[in-house]
């Protein structure tokens, strides 16, 4: 296929593709949401994707990179709703410490990025890379603060601002529409920003991070917990390269990069660095449970619905009810390549975790100077 038929995710054509949008969060919601899709953008939705990472001309980093917005925003409209239906309202990992809940430890999480940014009560806060605002809703909650919330995706903005009028919000928060790459903020805007697993996405981390120095008032804090490849990770692995290439096709991200390249980018932005610590290979006390346990559940889980959809027979039959679903019609033709992906995704991500080539949480946090 060529470039010309990439279909390109617009405001429009995310206006067209969830028709009909399920605000509510039961065990039947996943199956109503798929249902209320236009069948026809949802599978060609679902074949630009998969041009970037099957044979086609797009299936090269070159191409992954210079079209990112493309990539990713394409990715986002069709991951969604798995990802809320599997994982909550924070699209991120957390260590748990033992006897905590997974949700207990996603909220603990935030809390230390948080703390760490320094954001207190009355702040005007910015969160790059929102997702649907649970990240945004629990500094509200914790800290009093304003949060802007930064999204590419129209899907998840909208969905955002559900959440935000189901938990009475909307005169603490706001949801903007914007490439983090080229944000839509006047200089010195934001007393504190921060980035929970979403920086990832950019073509160039010092892009991202440049952007976020330029809208924060001098003073302020930058911190964020970023994806990374560690210095464990051998580039001429093959094993170790089939695992990087398998998350950045999971999870929608054109290149990963190094530790070594998010800090010196982060110094190369202007931030004065005060932390530095890779959270994922830190086993302390607190933090004893690996991050990805919640991907890595065994067999079976009955902590819930979200526990079950993890597990290996939770996997199993979600593939299987996805199957059923797009056969009869109700799901959209290619609804089962989107449940593959993902996956690929939680497979490849235990399995670099393991050899500990892959940080879902390199925790870097800087001050931008106050003159």
């Amino acid at each position: 296929m060529s470039t010309n038929a990439l279909l390109e995710p617009t405001t429009e054509l995310s206006k067209a593709l969830h028709q009909d949008v399920v605000e509510d969060q039961s065990a039947s919601s996943i199956v109503n949401r798929l249902k209320s899709k236009n069948k026809e953008l949802q599978t060609q939705s679902i074949n630009t994707y998969q041009q970037f990472w099957t044979e086609s001309e797009n299936n090269n980093e070159e191409s992954r990179t210079t079209m990112y917005k493309t990539l990713t925003n394409t990715y986002y409209n069709l991951a969604t709703d798995f990802y809320e239906y599997g994982w909550g309202e924070s699209f991120h990992f957390a260590r748990r410490s033992i006897g905590e809940t997974h949700r207990e430890s996603i909220r603990r999480h935030e809390h230390l990025l948080f703390s760490a940014a320094k954001i207190t009560s009355g702040m005007k806060v910015l969160d790059v890379g929102c997702g649907v605002g649970g990240p945004a809703r629990e500094c509200i909650r914790f800290t009093g603060a304003h949060v802007t919330g930064l999204n590419n995706n129209d899907y998840q903005i909208q969905r955002a601002n559900i959440y935000a009028a189901k938990y009475k919000q909307q005169d603490h928060s706001a949801f903007v529409k914007g490439d983090f790459m080229d944000m839509p903020f006047a200089d010195n805007t934001f007393d504190a920003v921060y980035a929970i697993e979403a920086t990832c996405h950019a073509p160039v981390l010092k892009g991202v991070y440049s952007q976020m120095y330029r809208v924060l008032k001098p003073g302020g804090y930058f911190a964020i917990y970023e994806w990374c490849l560690t210095d464990k990770f051998d580039q001429s692995s093959e094993l170790h390269r089939k695992l990087a290439l398998d998350i950045e096709h999971g999870d929608g991200i054109a290149k990963l990069f190094g530790t070594d390249v998010a800090l010196q980018a982060a110094k190369d932005a202007g931030f004065e660095i005060e932390i530095v610590s890779d959270i994922a290979h830190e086993t302390t006390i607190g933090n004893e449970i690996p991050w990805y346990s919640y991907l890595d559940v065994g067999m079976i889980d009955f902590s819930g619905l979200q526990g079950f959809a993890r597990s290996h027979i939770g996997r199993k039959f979600t593939s299987n009810a996805v199957k059923i679903l797009e056969k009869v019609g109700i799901a959209p033709e290619g609804t089962v390549k989107v449940q593959d992906v993902l996956t690929t995704a939680a497979d490849s991500l235990v399995a670099g975790a393991k050899i500990e080539i892959f940080t879902p949480m390199y925790l870097i946090v800087g001050r931008k100077p106050l003159n």
